[in-house]
């Protein structure tokens, strides 16, 4: 019986080392992309665009989809180190990526900082590495800043929040926006698409009508009710 409880204690350990090393590889990753030049998309159309990652994409895609301004919400992965990550990649914990939405928004409608409001209101704000039953660095949240004026909103709005909640503190993420990759095609619309999945019936259907509960001025007309 030795030589099985050997190679399952092998097992384990090895597995230990490759998520340490794992995770270190991410810590250092992410501290060289802290110190890059956010590249900023510029205006199309009238249409501005904003990137934030807090836990499944399917959840935070529809909560903005429900705000006024908002013209479209796009489910993928940003903030990582690797070339074309998948959902499957992505979900290794290995790429340094998070699931991410791009948000297309009318700035004339509605502004940045609201977007950030909207991101704080939607989400358990000091939960690391994960949102409700989604745990691991992929769910992790993060705001991405494309500009110093940006970044200003978002500093100024996570120190008064800090401020509140000290002790505790906010979870999220402050990086430079680089790039976002589109996720999978069946993604997309996730929880409009699938109604009666499991998951979007407990997790991402109550996480969006407590949104709305909370925001209803922020609401397209029709959402919320």
């Amino acid at each position: 019986m030795k030589r099985p409880i050997l190679f399952l204690a092998a097992a384990v350990l090895f597995a230990a080392t490759v998520s340490c090393t794992a995770q270190k590889t991410d810590r250092a990753a992410q501290k060289e992309a802290q110190k890059k030049d956010p590249i900023e998309v510029p205006v199309k159309d009238g249409l501005a665009r904003a990137y934030f990652a807090s836990g499944c994409f399917w959840c935070v895609e529809a909560v903005y989809e429900s705000v006024k301004g908002v013209k479209e919400s796009h489910s993928g992965y940003a903030g990582g180190h690797t070339e074309n990550p998948t959902y499957e990649s992505s979900n290794t914990g290995r790429t340094g990526h998070a699931e991410a939405v791009e948000i297309i928004y009318d700035p004339k409608a509605v502004s940045f900082a609201t977007l950030v409001d909207v991101y704080f209101g939607s989400q358990n704000i000091t939960q690391v590495n994960g949102q409700g039953p989604d745990n691991g660095s992929q769910y992790r949240s993060i705001i991405f800043y494309q500009n110093a004026e940006q970044k200003k909103v978002i500093d100024e709005k996570i120190a008064a929040m800090n401020k509140k909640l000290a002790p505790k503190e906010v979870a999220a993420e402050i990086l430079p926006f680089e790039k976002f990759w589109m996720g999978e095609g069946y993604h997309q619309d996730y929880e409009r698409n699938n109604p009666s999945n499991p998951y979007v019936l407990n997790v991402s259907v109550p996480r969006l009508k407590k949104f709305q509960a909370k925001f209803p001025e922020l609401l397209k007309d029709g959402e919320g009710h």
